[in-house]
C-alpha cells in the first residue's frame, strides 16, 4: 500500500486544505498500514505550481503534483479505490523531500 495512489474522500476540510475526493499517495509504511486503521497520505492535484515541497508527477496520463506540504492522516474508510502506483524515480523524490522537510 505504501507509495500507491488511492482515490480518497478528503471532505470535510477547513481553510486552504485540499478538499474533494481525489487521488492521494499513501506515504505511511506498510507495517503501520497493516496494524492501525489510519494511513498517512499526501494529496495529489493537477492545479499547483512549482514549490520545494511539491513533486511533479505524471500519473494516468495527467501531469500533476504530489503536495507534501499537505500530508495528513486519514481513516482507511476514506479510501474509495486503488488507482495505481507511482514509479521508483518519483518515490525517491518523495522520500528525499519528506526527509528534508521533517528530519533536518
Amino acid at each position: 500500500m505504501q507509495y500507491e495512489v488511492f482515490l480518497i474522500n478528503l471532505d470535510p476540510t477547513i481553510g486552504h486544505e485540499i478538499q474533494k475526493t481525489g487521488p492521494c499517495l499513501v506515504v505511511s509504511p506498510d507495517e503501520m498500514n497493516e496494524n492501525i486503521n489510519t494511513v498517512i497520505i499526501a494529496p495529489m492535484t493537477t492545479r499547483s505550481h512549482e514549490y520545494p515541497t511539491r513533486i511533479n508527477v505524471k500519473f494516468q496520463g495527467k501531469n500533476g503534483w504530489i503536495v507534501l506540504d499537505q500530508i495528513r492522516t486519514v481513516d482507511k474508510r476514506r479510501l474509495v479505490k486503488r488507482l495505481g502506483k507511482i514509479d521508483k524515480i518519483v518515490i525517491q523524490k518523495v522520500k528525499d523531500v519528506i526527509k528534508e522537510m521533517l528530519v533536518d
